[in-house]
């Protein structure tokens, strides 16, 4: 008879365990929080030699402003109650008050409102407490210490990437496109991957295996076959507008051929195009994981094969849809060729146009700016990723990575 001792795990190896995952964990948040710590601070800190300097920000806290360790604490604090009660409200608020009973809707609403309001309780409310903290304590002997102002930071290059070089502009192109593409992408995944996970004809296997073909090609070569016809779109176009009767539906719409050149709407097209595949790989990899009877009973019910779909399938399928919509979000939302190639300077997304802050003529401040501009980058996602974590994870082990 085994007994529990007997399965327990020996304690030198969890020591060893929990050490090399310490240490993994370290090293892959290191970068990550580095980057957003030189961030808040002066070039002269910044980029400093010494890793306390950059940490504390001395220069920083002399010319800017500072906060105390009573401050980082309430920060932190803050952090982890929104993100307690993110998590718990977020399922709640979608199902019940999802609009028109459309539960993405909900999700989406959901997510906007816990978003917003952690950020308004983090740059408002929590900044004011610690600032009323830190005066009635800075007169006790001991404590007060904790009221002293020992960080030192500053917004200012951040400042200058939102409002002096417009970085809102790029932020609403990327909103635009990686909007456009999830919504397409996951509309024909989700349809291409239940006909797909349901039809077991030849016909089905080979359509799969174009797919992955077309995934595995480099986006340089789709690109470099994109580019001429976006550039020459309006000498390719003309006959339209030219034609007798086609020509007067077309002008209804443009007095001239229209340049796909800087287009969002195209670059939506081509980045779907690109991204499909992936997508239509891991619906149809989430419906292999639903059984065939659930369709039958519905049947059975009177339902039509969409009601079917619609009212049996997919409300199953929502932690998959979660998955494969956030992973075609980051597909979109971090392309760089693509967005840099086929799309003019006032259209440009927020990962091309870091390009801005490095030229020949780069400066420490521009640097640093730089750095500020891909935090704001990243900081989305990191969120994104924590409000959704549960139906990733629910998603990810229903099957989705299972070739």
């Amino acid at each position: 008879m085994i007994t529990a001792r007997a399965l327990r795990t020996p304690i030198g190896l969890q020591i060893v365990v929990a050490a090399f995952l310490a240490v993994w964990v370290v090293a892959a948040m290191f970068p990550l929080l580095w980057t957003a710590v030189m961030s808040f601070r002066v070039p002269l800190d910044a980029l400093s030699s010494d890793p306390l300097v950059v940490l504390l920000g001395p220069a920083t806290r002399a010319s800017a402003m500072g906060i105390s360790w009573l401050d980082l604490l309430l920060e932190v604090a803050a952090v982890v109650v929104v993100y307690r009660v993110t998590s718990r409200v977020m399922r709640p608020m979608a199902v019940q008050y999802a609009p028109f009973g459309y539960v993405p809707l909900g999700w989406a609403q959901a997510a906007i409102c816990c978003l917003g309001l952690g950020a308004i309780m983090l740059v408002a409310v929590v900044p004011m407490l610690a600032r009323g903290l830190d005066a009635a304590l800075l007169s006790v002997p001991i404590i007060g210490q904790l009221a002293v102002p020992a960080i030192g930071i500053t917004l200012e290059h951040y400042r200058a990437v939102w409002i002096t070089h417009q970085f809102y502009h790029n932020f609403q192109n990327s909103l635009i496109i990686t909007t456009g593409v999830v919504t397409v992408s996951l509309t024909v995944g989700t349809l291409a991957g239940y006909g797909l996970a349901r039809s077991g004809g030849r016909m089905a296997f080979w359509i799969l295996m174009l797919a992955l073909v077309f995934r595995a090609l480099p986006h340089s070569v789709l690109v470099t076959g994109y580019l001429p016809m976006f550039l020459g779109s309006r000498e390719l176009l003309a006959p339209l507008w030219a034609a007798p009767v086609i020509g007067t539906v077309m002008h209804w719409f443009s007095a001239a051929p229209p340049t796909l050149y800087g287009q969002p709407w195209a670059i939506i097209i081509v980045l779907v195009s690109i991204n499909q595949p992936f997508t239509i790989w891991m619906m149809r990899s989430f419906f292999d994981g639903i059984p065939t009877e659930l369709d039958e009973a519905a049947r059975v019910d009177g339902c039509t094969h969409f009601e079917a779909f619609w009212r049996a399938i997919i409300p199953v399928m929502w932690p998959g849809v979660i998955t494969t919509g956030l992973f075609s979000f980051l597909l979109a939302y971090n392309d760089y060729l693509v967005t840099s190639l086929l799309l003019d300077a006032q259209s440009q997304t927020m990962v091309p146009a870091i390009s801005q802050f490095l030229n020949r003529d780069t400066s420490s401040a521009d640097q640093i700016e730089a750095i500020a501009a891909a935090v704001s980058i990243t900081a989305p996602l990191f969120f994104l990723v924590m409000a959704f974590q549960r139906q990733i994870v629910s998603g990810l082990t229903a099957g989705a990575v299972k070739g």
